[in-house]
């Protein structure tokens, strides 16, 4: 046994030498020319409802609509205006002012045109909100539904439905331009 072990050990600690390259070899050196994609990270609330990402000077904030509003409605729950009032202190405080952008996202679910206009109302709604609790000078706030045409994440995942991701679909985004 102890024969064995040692000429294991001398084999793996015994230097190895290089390959040699035969002199007759040649080959053509092409360049690797691949597409570099940004990497954003998403910073996300312990129970998921929440979620920010930054994209050079650009931050996201989504809230998913089932914290924002009742199942198939754009009233605004009371929850969602304390969750607004922070988000709106987080603007007031990080933003530089000019357009921000409220934007409503829908999951699969419904009809294309059923989708858009209740992501557009709720986007309105958030729209309204914010409006009040919005203190910095020469901000625009600009709403639109995008329905189901922006997933954050896939609705169906090998021909079968996942309600996690078509929670995370359902959402209305706050975009703002950061102080520099």
């Amino acid at each position: 046994m102890f024969r064995s072990l040692s000429v294991a050990v001398a084999l793996v600690l015994s230097p190895t030498p290089a390959p040699s390259v035969p002199p007759d070899a040649t080959g053509t050196v092409e360049d690797l020319v691949l597409p570099v994609e940004d990497i954003i990270g998403e910073i996300e609330s312990m129970d998921g409802t929440e979620s920010e990402t930054k994209q050079g000077r650009q931050v996201t904030v989504a809230l998913t609509s089932d914290v924002l509003f009742p199942l198939d409605k754009w009233r605004l729950t009371a929850k969602a205006r304390k969750r607004l009032e922070q988000v709106a202190e987080k603007v007031n405080a990080e933003g530089a002012g000019g357009v921000v952008k409220i934007e409503g996202h829908t999951d699969d679910q419904g009809s294309d045109g059923y989708n858009v206009t209740l992501s557009r109302r709720r986007a309105q709604a958030v729209q309204e909100a914010m409006r009040g609790l919005l203190t910095g000078a020469g901000v625009t706030l600009q709403a639109s539904g995008y329905g189901e045409s922006r997933p954050k994440l896939p609705n169906v995942v090998d021909g079968k439905p996942v309600e996690n991701n078509r929670a995370k679909n359902r959402r209305v985004e706050i975009v703002f331009t950061a102080k520099q």
